[in-house]
């Protein structure tokens, strides 16, 4: 198959290595443009373009969808384009420059999970099975009929970022799988009307942490923000991340909410229904580390210590 592969982030690495070793004619490598990094704000290319790079195919950089990008396109006489966390929207007229049209891995189990968040809504909503989605793309968010998916179970105490390099790797031969479905005139099916839910993009603000919370919710909401955009909350005025957590029962030493106790290998925190030992932490100006570890280092104790509403 000729094959256009559009793709930004990390996630798109293991479809872009597999279609590669599978010996396609991978004819040009789509991605956002450089963008600022590090320290120096250096514009660095994305982890696609990297890889694009060292497998010899040529990349394309769109800012947006124009006339002229859109006849780019049609000259490469492609069969079919392949997308994973592209970030950037396609019009009707690029979608039809391809014959076999645009085939996307969705990192949900459509209709379920819709958007830009999937793999963190999913957690954090508690559900219990996530999985992958490979479907043609229309011009209506993540609505497109569907070529082929596969149910993956969600493991305890997983985090956002772990999940989504499990559907990652297991995702890569469904997109291959449907790819070549596409050409050989495979019908996809259509999405059901009911069991639409919406994934939309999680902000800093949204992660703040209530302690007037349950535990079980808390831990949810910890797991769905890590990596990004991390989960926080206030204390002595400054922005306290909370990395890693587990809900544990205390019994009758349990705390109030946001209040605070540790010992020489444990730091707990207080909600409204049981507490959270907070494993990993990031005080402000600091590394992440253990929770204990911060604990030890707070000289004052923390007896008085609660975080701020």
């Amino acid at each position: 198959m000729r094959i256009i592969f559009a793709g930004t982030p990390d996630t798109a690495l293991p479809s872009l290595r597999l279609l590669a070793d599978q010996g396609h004619d991978i004819v040009a490598v789509l991605t956002r443009p450089d963008a600022p990094a590090g320290r120096g704000k250096k514009l660095t290319p994305s982890p696609v373009a990297e890889l694009a790079a060292e497998l010899g195919i040529p990349v394309l950089k769109p800012a947006k969808a124009d006339d002229e990008f859109i006849r780019q396109i049609k000259r490469l006489k492609a069969d079919v384009a392949a997308v994973v966390a592209f970030g950037m929207l396609l019009p009707q007229a690029l979608l039809d420059a391809v014959p076999a049209g645009w085939v996307n891995l969705h990192f949900s189990l459509l209709p379920r999970w819709r958007g830009a968040a999937p793999v963190q809504r999913a957690i954090w909503a508690g559900d219990q099975i996530s999985g992958v989605t490979a479907f043609r793309i229309v011009k209506k968010l993540d609505a497109g009929p569907v070529f082929r998916r596969l149910e993956v179970p969600i493991e305890p105490g997983e985090s956002s970022g772990e999940l989504l390099v499990r559907l990652a790797e297991v995702g890569a031969p469904i997109l291959a799988s449907a790819l070549s479905d596409a050409v050989s005139g495979v019908q996809p099916t259509e999405q059901p009307d009911d069991g639409v839910t919406t994934a939309a993009k999680i902000r800093p603000e949204d992660v703040r942490i209530d302690w007037a919370r349950p535990a079980a919710e808390i831990e949810r909401l910890v797991r769905a923000a890590n990596p990004t955009p991390g989960a926080w909350t206030m204390l002595h005025g400054e922005r306290f991340q909370v990395l890693k957590v587990r809900p544990v029962d205390r019994g009758e030493q349990s705390l109030s909410p946001g209040r605070l106790a540790a010992d020489r290998k444990h730091l707990w925190a207080g909600t409204a229904e049981g507490d959270l030992e907070l494993l990993q932490v990031k005080a402000a100006g600091r590394k992440p580390m253990p929770g204990a570890d911060w604990a030890r280092g707070q000289h004052d104790g923390l007896d008085q210590v609660r975080f701020d509403a």
